[in-house]
């Protein structure tokens, strides 16, 4: 039998976020083993008690893990994703209705409040050691640029390997920035 199916598009539907991220989605095991607090506290020197718009640290890091772990090639394209991606939304903790981050937020702290800091780098190992510690991953393999490595059987000397990969990632991001302010015209 042939049904024509009706535009629907503007037909409201209730239901929530929690509703409609599969229960065994990676965002979910992560926001289950990985307590991203730390970050206010690691952060909390940069930022004004009582001026500026308000921000939240966490929602900007978590920007960076979506990218990373989902392989998207740039911060743009992440913060477009994130407007119509339920379990992207979900993970950051922004309901439909809700504004997200534009991708310029990323790239004007990252150049005003972070640069020059070891803030990645800090935040990084916090939750690289916390997967280790929650089982998620063993620490005894890593993996950059798709390439297998086999990782020291020391894991207090892995440290360095991990620290040479965030400062390739970050020497990328900030070329990143730097093209994007150069096609806008900026300094």
């Amino acid at each position: 039998m042939l049904k024509i199916r009706e535009n629907i598009q503007t037909e409201i539907v209730l239901c929530t976020l929690e509703d409609m991220v599969p229960k065994d989605s990676l965002f979910r095991k992560i926001e289950k083993h990985i307590d991203f607090s730390f970050i206010y506290d690691e952060v909390r020197d940069l930022y004004s008690e009582s001026n500026g718009r308000p921000s939240d640290p966490v929602i900007l890091f978590k920007l960076v893990f979506i990218q990373a772990i989902d392989g998207i090639k740039s911060m743009r394209k992440t913060c477009e994703k994130i407007y119509t991606d339920a379990e992207y939304r979900w993970f950051l903790g922004i309901p439909f209705g809700y504004s997200t981050p534009n991708y310029s937020t990323f790239s004007q702290n990252y150049i005003r409040r972070f640069k020059d800091t070891n803030v990645f780098e800090n935040i990084f190992l916090n939750i690289v050691n916390q997967a280790i510690d929650s089982g998620l991953v063993k620490g005894e393999t890593f993996f950059s640029d798709s390439t297998h490595k086999k990782a020291n059987a020391n894991k207090n000397k892995y440290y360095e390997e991990i620290k040479k990969e965030v400062k390739k990632r970050r020497a990328w991001l900030e070329d990143e920035i730097n093209e994007e302010r150069r096609i806008n015209g900026k300094k």
